[in-house]
């Protein structure tokens, strides 16, 4: 049985649960995006969740935010829908229709105790700011943008899939 998480939003308005086979915080996003909307220490770390478990009370308090993100010159809006609670401003969850199956919650809005990372990946590191300084552990790796290894790949390769 995948993991159960439960989360909320710092005011209390926004409570959810949801089951994830990939509850492991390991990877911190340096984007701009992740950093400036959900990021505390310079960059934001996403789980993976199961879509169709997501259950949220308090959904009248969310609203959702879709970055405009520039590529080759062009403004494109993202697929991505970062849902946050309108009263208070937490970040709690990424979906992107693109994977229906998945929803990403952030480890900061979870409330269950989560697993503590043998190792983290740090990736966008080519957008992080200057006065960023990752903490990079001896087993961490690092990415200027994206790994090709999913969050079930990472997870499965160090036997942390949970059922």
């Amino acid at each position: 049985m995948p993991m159960k998480l439960e989360g909320s939003c710092r005011c209390g308005a926004v409570h959810f649960r949801l089951h994830s086979h990939t509850p492991v915080p390991y990877q911190r996003c340096y984007c701009s995006i992740c950093r400036k909307t959900a990021g505390g220490g310079g960059y934001a770390i996403n789980l993976g969740g199961l879509a169709a478990s997501l259950e949220v009370s308090g959904h009248d308090a969310v609203s959702v935010y879709r970055a405009e993100i520039e590529r080759d010159g062009a403004c494109e809006l993202s697929t991505g829908e970062r849902n946050f609670c309108r009263r208070c401003g937490t970040a709690l969850w990424l979906y992107d229709p693109t994977w229906p199956e998945l929803v990403h919650p952030f480890a900061s809005a979870i409330d269950t105790e989560l697993p503590t990372p043998p190792q983290s990946v740090h990736l966008m590191l080519a957008f992080k700011p200057d006065w960023v300084v990752p903490q990079v552990g001896p087993e961490d790796a690092c990415f200027e943008h994206y790994p090709e290894a999913s969050l079930e790949d990472w997870h499965r390769k160090r036997g942390l899939w949970i059922e």
